[in-house]
């Protein structure tokens, strides 16, 4: 048996990768990952959609020599199976040249190491000319100094300067190019936010690290909450071939105590209950969020419940991450250990729900609806007949009473079920306009007293409002008729 090299055509290869599916916030974390990689601390990125437009991302960590730097570019320098640094992101030796060049036809790679700088490129158009490999080398002052930004990398000590030049990608279908990019950096800003917000935010054991979109900062955003008073739960930890995965459950705080800011910036566009699940870390780096990995449905009562899951780069394999590090599945025995803990926060996030509930039907306090348990396991609503405002019709004609419980029926019939459930599972935050007055409180009160001719049942009825609704949100109303002027003085 003889072998033969059938090395791939390079044009055709390269032309290929360009459609693994990165978007242009996947392509730029991408990047990114390279840079915290190289311990940096200060990362920027840089939109010029004018003329001959460019996207550039700087870092200042500790750059590459010339070798490292022909490695970098090389496509598959990595065997994604060896094992690498704890600080690692990438796996495949893809990342930089599949994310970069799926956005552009030209990408430049200067780079900064002990005061010595180094340049490389790859071109398609060159590629397809030359029919091979054609790695660029640009060495003279003037090649380099052509190179947008490359003045900001001169100025740091060590770094490195990414350039997206030819973005075909990005230009296709947009009429206009600069009012799409403005679109698309808000969009970015979002994603990097939570992809990395964790660096940013400077979590214990991480250095604090910044990214800059044109020179703004890009502030975290926690998914979690964590300086609200959102429930954690105990970490739980697998241990797999030696490595360790950390689980750690959250519930946040009922919607009704949240601002809308914090909503919409939960939910994102999807949705706050979109956006429940697991969120898988790897290094730190969100890799995977908003899925239950079909261990349990997207339901409104678990919307709360997210999970925060901690992998090291040595399980890749078992995980299944892709190319773009947007994929990553548990594998079975993960699974096997999250279904208990699944149980749990489902219980625990479905008890935060009705937690306004079981407090509005609390037994010391008489509330105007009431929860039934109908005959099919179902539930349905009443008006209690118990409360002292429907009580103070007892002594009303037969007629009136029958007119009176008629109409009680009349709204328990007519309780617009659908559509409180679609305002109560949205994600905006909805609140009773209709509003009572304490002057009003006082008008209803003293009609109730006015009622009673002996000072021993008006007290009996205060002692019964003093518990009821509305009458229980306004004590010093009920104090000041208990003292007996406000009434004694008609």
């Amino acid at each position: 048996m003889k072998s033969i090299l059938l090395p791939p055509y390079a044009p055709t290869l390269i032309e290929s990768t360009r459609a693994i599916g990165y978007t242009l916030e996947a392509a730029i974390a991408d990047v990114i990952d390279n840079s915290i990689s190289a311990l940096a601390l200060c990362i920027g990125i840089f939109f010029y959609p004018i003329g001959d437009s460019y996207i550039a991302i700087m870092d200042d960590g500790c750059g590459m020599t010339a070798e490292e730097l022909n490695t970098a570019m090389r496509y598959g320098s990595q065997n994604p199976n060896e094992k690498r640094s704890a600080n690692d992101l990438g796996r495949f030796g893809l990342g930089l040249k599949t994310a970069s060049l799926s956005q552009c036809r030209t990408l430049t790679v200067v780079s900064k190491n002990h005061g010595h700088i180094e340049a490389r490129r790859w071109d398609i158009d060159h590629v397809i000319a030359s029919g091979d490999w054609s790695l660029l080398v640009l060495e003279s002052e003037d090649e380099i100094n052509q190179i947008p930004r490359i003045d900001s990398l001169k100025a740091i000590e060590s770094g490195t300067l990414v350039v997206w030049q030819n973005l075909d990608k990005l230009k296709v279908g947009e009429l206009d190019f600069e009012r799409s990019m403005g679109k698309k950096m808000d969009e970015m800003r979002v994603h990097l936010s939570l992809v990395f917000h964790r660096y940013i935010s400077g979590e214990t054991g991480l250095k604090k690290m910044q990214i800059r979109m044109n020179n703004i900062p890009i502030e975290p955003a926690d998914p979690f909450l964590l300086w609200r008073n959102t429930q954690v739960m105990s970490d739980e930890s697998i241990y797999i071939e030696g490595s360790k995965v950390t689980i750690r459950p959250y519930i946040l705080p009922h919607i009704s105590d949240l601002s809308n800011a914090e909503i919409t910036a939960l939910g994102g566009k999807e949705g706050l209950r979109k956006s429940q699940g697991f969120y898988i870390y790897r290094n730190k780096r969100l890799l995977v969020w908003g899925t239950w990995f079909r261990m349990m449905r997207q339901g409104e009562l678990s919307k709360l419940a997210r999970v925060q899951v901690d992998i090291p780069n040595e399980l890749d394999n078992l995980w299944t991450l892709d190319i773009k590090k947007s994929t990553a599945v548990p594998p079975e025995i993960v699974r096997n250990n999250l279904a208990s803990i699944i149980e749990r926060l489902a219980g625990k996030s479905k008890r935060t729900w009705e937690f306004r509930g079981k407090r509005e039907t609390n037994d010391s306090i008489v509330h105007i609806w009431q929860r039934f348990r109908g005959k099919h396991g179902g539930y349905y609503y009443g008006i209690n007949r118990d409360h002292p405002l429907v009580e103070t019709f007892a002594e009303a004609t037969p007629q009136v009473k029958r007119c009176i419980e008629n109409l009680l029926k009349s709204i328990e019939a007519g309780i617009p079920l659908n559509q409180l459930y679609l305002d109560l599972t949205s994600d905006k935050q909805i609140e009773n306009d209709i509003e009572i007055t304490v002057q009003e409180v006082d008008i209803i009160l003293r009609g109730l007293l006015e009622q009673i001719s002996t000072p021993t049942g008006k007290m009996e009825l205060l002692e019964r409002l003093a518990v009821s609704v509305p009458f229980v949100n306004y004590p010093k109303l009920i104090e000041r008729y208990r003292e007996g002027s406000p009434y004694d003085s008609n």
